[in-house]
């Protein structure tokens, strides 16, 4: 029962990791001010490319950086049509997705059902193989740290350094940041940037380390998962980080029901691929209905353009 145990906590950390990388790049986007929905085509970029470029060049480090790079490439695309052209973010991030699932796509034709070997266990000497604790701490691969890693940095940046707070300015009143001298379209810039190449990252963990081949459509909808776990968590990374392994122990779940049949309840199998964005809309609904709203308010400058005045 314990060696299940911790089975269902590797597969729970596994599940969540490319949705914490996703959510904690767009934590960081929604804290400039800036509403960036399309996370999904950037999580599909990031894994087709981290995947093609892996397969062709052997390398799966030239394949993570390639696919941080094109998420990164993508949203510099959502940032000029956003911050320069000043087009509605809304529509131009639902466009962004519709295009990156479309050209992921095209990209991938090549690539489809063709597998690889997936990213290798850091395996810890001395410490991997003890009894549940090495299994359940120390036998994932780099990307899984890494995640973990960057979300501590960040909520280390957010809080702790001067450029941190004037990203949260920026985010809770643009006019105010850029009458005192701090440069509003480039830290805006720069956070979407960012939030493209943790986008990508996602993406291609997914390609590289959860299922290790290309499929279209691959990420199944994390990408919108991960725009939501970033109200769930209230723009805060701690609660990031919980939510996303929560909503991975949700996927989890529903692939056990599936494979037990529905867990007893001879409920049909789509029932349960329901699952996750079940709880997303019943974690979203009460997050916006209940008495703890105030405590989940957005940045106060999310998703509104701004021009710096001549």
């Amino acid at each position: 029962m314990i060696d299940f145990l911790v089975l269902i906590a590797v597969s729970v950390v596994i599940a969540a990791t490319p949705m914490l990388f996703a959510a904690v790049g767009e934590l960081v986007v929604e804290r400039s001010g800036v509403l960036n929905l399309g996370v999904e085509g950037m999580m599909l970029i990031g894994a087709v490319v981290g995947f093609g470029v892996t397969m062709t060049t052997g390398s799966a480090v030239l394949g993570i950086g390639s696919a941080a790079l094109a998420g990164a490439a993508l949203a510099l695309v959502f940032a000029v049509l956003v911050l320069t052209l000043m087009a509605n973010q809304v529509a131009t991030g639902l466009a962004l997705t519709i295009f990156g699932i479309g050209l992921s796509a095209l990209i991938g034709a090549g690539f489809v059902g063709m597998p690889i070997a997936g990213l290798p266990k850091l395996a810890v000497p001395g410490v991997s193989d003890l009894p549940v604790v090495g299994p359940l701490l120390f036998q994932y691969d780099a990307m899984v740290y890494l995640s973990v890693a960057l979300t501590l940095a960040v909520g280390w940046f957010l809080k702790r350094t001067h450029a941190g707070m004037v990203l949260r300015a920026v985010g809770e009143s643009a006019e105010s940041a850029h009458s005192i001298g701090h440069p509003v379209i480039g830290v805006r810039y720069l956070a979407t940037l960012f939030g493209g190449a943790m986008a990508g990252l996602g993406g291609a963990f997914l390609s590289l380390s959860v299922t290790p081949m290309w499929a279209e459509n691959m990420t199944s909808g994390r990408g919108w998962i991960a725009l939501a776990l970033v109200v769930f968590g209230s723009w805060r990374p701690g609660r990031v980080l919980l939510g996303a392994y929560v909503f991975g122990g949700v996927t989890i779940l529903q692939l056990h029901a599936q494979g037990s049949g529905g867990l007893g309840f001879g409920l049909p199998g789509q029932v349960f691929t329901m699952l996750p964005y079940l709880a997303t809309i019943a974690v979203l609904t009460i997050i916006s209905a209940g008495p703890w709203r105030g405590r989940f308010q957005a940045p106060a400058c999310l998703g509104q353009p701004f021009r710096p005045s001549v």
